[in-house]
């Protein structure tokens, strides 16, 4: 029995014995599926199966070749063709590829070695797209909003129906909201979403590419363009034509080229930089910032009229003061999160550490209480996080050091180095803060982890 998963195949030859040629050692391999027909009314009904691949006799006695190549065309769309002659017709040939036939093949010694290698690369393409999909599937997940943005007070609620709107249209979206409140989320969580799913997602932040390497990084540039462009560049416009681009701090971006991204947006057309080739594209533009776009406005730092191309749907992400219901929430999902990711036990948080949790203003929002849950997991000692675990104070000093993935040994190691500088290489004092034996740190130094300068 065949696989299921194997590429079908049909072959249409009327010629029996030339049908036989190709069919023998195609449906010698178990990955293939292989069904052969010598009339085109039997094949036609059974198109209807959508076969992967169709291997067709151009020049068949009861129907035009082009006519059968439309049937496919108009009942299985995804359906490969490769056309077989007994004539090596440039102009044949020429014409069926117009069609959109994958290959024209003439009928001679060498036709069956060429098929076959046709079908093993077919066979990759397709187990790659099968993969393909199947990424995209799990990608969707992870954007999931009502996964990934956590919450169940009235504003996020607020946030989810915005996304809902914003997944249903094609609208330019701008998001507002303070750092770490989760802007490129939301923003992954709507192109995840919408029917450009399965194209790119390109994000670029504004503020951290230097004004005059921004343009090229918008825009592309061909060889030659300027000093240093030794070959062509596609620019992420481009990259993300039939799907978003996501251009995070927009109000950094300089005003002359705010009138070239306004350009864009009106003629949904690119030059490269260097170049003369108008490309169309077709993009989604979702902006976002921390700043009063309109405030940029009324100080001539923002255009009025780039503003109003971009304003779109908005949509403002409240700081995280103002979801206090939402902390033990996002709390109690970072730390199952990073205790199964770091295989700990789950632990708890006291009642006294949510107290305070809820009581912190949390500056960095979203991104500061995750940090803040895992720095105080890595600190615990028991099953369940205290108070005094929670250090909130120490939270812009440490944080960074929990963007990395590391192991609990390296974590350990890097806060102590943090308070030994701190500290000003103090053991005791160091000891104290941290709630550790003098000697584990006294051993770190000589094991040389750790110097004491």
């Amino acid at each position: 029995m065949k696989p299921a998963n194997g590429l079908k195949v049909f072959i249409l030859e009327d010629d029996g014995w030339c049908g036989a040629i190709l069919e023998h050692p195609l449906s010698m391999n178990p990955d293939f599926q292989v069904h052969k027909f010598e009339n085109e009314n039997d094949f036609l009904k059974a198109i209807h199966d959508l076969p992967d691949l169709v291997i067709l006799d151009y020049a068949l006695s009861e129907m035009d070749g082009n006519q059968v190549i439309n049937n496919i065309k108009e009942i299985s769309p995804e359906t490969e063709m490769i056309i077989i002659s007994g004539q090596k017709d440039i102009a044949s040939a020429v014409n069926v590829l117009k069609t959109g036939a994958i290959d024209y093949i003439v009928k001679d010694q060498e036709a069956n070695d060429r098929l076959w290698n046709l079908l093993v690369r077919l066979r990759e393409i397709k187990d790659l797209r099968k993969e393909v999909a199947s990424l995209k599937i799990e990608l969707k997940k992870t954007y999931d909003f009502s996964n990934n943005i956590i919450g169940q007070s009235e504003p996020i609620k607020k946030v989810f129906g915005l996304i809902q709107k914003a997944i249903l249209t094609n609208i330019t979206i701008s998001i507002t909201g303070e750092t770490g409140t989760g802007k490129e989320m939301v923003a992954k969580s709507i192109h995840y979403h919408s029917n450009r799913q399965k194209h790119n997602f390109v994000a670029i932040n504004v503020a951290g590419i230097p004004r005059d390497l921004l343009e090229a990084e918008l825009f592309g540039y061909e060889k030659g363009a300027f000093t240093g462009a030794v070959e062509k560049r596609i620019g992420k416009l481009e990259e993300a034509n039939k799907g978003t681009i996501f251009l995070d701090e927009i109000g950094e971006m300089d005003i002359l080229l705010q009138a070239k991204l306004l350009r864009v947006l009106q003629e949904r057309e690119i030059v490269r930089i260097g170049g003369n080739s108008v490309i169309p594209i077709d993009v989604r533009v979702i902006i976002a910032t921390q700043r009063n776009l309109l405030e940029e406005v009324k100080e001539k730092k923002f255009r009025e009229d780039l503003y109003y191309r971009l304003m779109g749907l908005p949509i403002e992400i409240p700081p995280l003061r103002e979801r206090a219901n939402d902390i033990l929430v996002l709390a109690k999902h970072f730390l199952k999160e990073f205790c199964t990711d770091n295989k700990i036990e789950v632990k708890q948080i006291s009642p006294a550490a949510f107290q305070k949790l809820r009581t912190y203003s949390f500056p960095g929002n979203v991104r500061e209480l995750k940090s803040l849950i895992e720095l105080a997991t890595v600190m615990s000692d028991g099953s369940v996080i205290e108070e005094n675990d929670l250090n909130v104070e120490i939270m812009g000093g440490v944080s960074s050091l929990l963007t990395e993935e590391n192991t609990l040994r390296e974590y350990e190691l890097k806060i102590i180095k943090y308070f030994m500088e701190k500290y000003d290489n103090d053991v005791l004092a160091v000891a104290k803060k941290l709630d550790v034996g003098k000697s584990t740190i006294y051993r770190m130094i000589q094991n040389g982890e750790l110097k004491q300068k």
